[in-house]
């Protein structure tokens, strides 16, 4: 009974979700080992033997948020390295407002990472050296290309941001967006979505080079 409480790989996915749960619920500093162990029917040193501390436990809920995410909906959006880049910024934007506006991962996924932006944590710098500037690196290969060798770093990089800030727009402000526009927003608009973004930006970094 121990062993199936607190070593198994189960004891250890059952206390990612529980604490995914409860993170997203209360935050990081509000939500208890014993509550998480609790609902994951665990014993509390399970927590310990699988994660070291509280805080090993809340990176790993948010590495495996990130990476489920980034598994299902790569940033490369399946197109190919040597594709046009209005083509990959097209994938990568498509792909970016899949992972933020997907309905079939867990709730709590978009809620721990709102959570977390709003109040950060150590744990963020580790999910954004691991995870997150691979991905922005994508990005600005891509835009680095369009805007041609006259861009400097600064104008690159905003314009980058630029793109993510877009996105994300439709995940932090969904619930004003849906009370303001006659749109549902879910997976069934991420194509008119993504196509907008795409032709904004381009016509916005086409104007900045002109």
């Amino acid at each position: 009974m121990e062993k199936t409480r607190g070593k198994s790989p189960d004891t250890r996915e059952r206390l990612l979700q529980a604490a995914g749960e409860a993170f997203a619920r209360s935050g990081f500093r509000n939500a208890t080992v014993r509550e998480i162990s609790k609902r994951a029917n665990a014993n509390v040193a399970a927590v310990s033997y699988h994660f070291g501390d509280k805080e090993g436990l809340y990176a790993a809920v948010l590495r495996h948020a990130s990476m489920a995410a980034l598994k299902k909906y790569p940033p490369d959006g399946g197109v190919q390295r040597d594709a046009p880049p209005e083509q990959r910024l097209a994938a990568f934007i498509r792909s970016f407002l899949h992972r933020v506006l997907d309905e079939g991962r867990p709730t709590w996924h978009g809620k721990l990472m709102a959570f977390e932006t709003a109040d950060p944590t150590p744990a963020l710098d580790q999910i954004l050296q691991e995870l997150v500037r691979p991905t922005f690196e994508t990005l600005l290969s891509i835009v680095r290309e369009l805007q041609g060798k006259a861009a400097n770093d600064e104008t690159v990089y905003l314009s980058a941001c630029s793109v993510v800030g877009q996105c994300l727009h439709y995940f932090y402000s969904r619930p004003v967006i849906e009370r303001l526009v006659p749109m549902a927003l879910g997976a069934s608009t991420v194509d008119r979505l993504a196509e907008h973004i795409t032709r904004f930006s381009l016509a916005a970094m086409k104007g900045m080079t002109a």
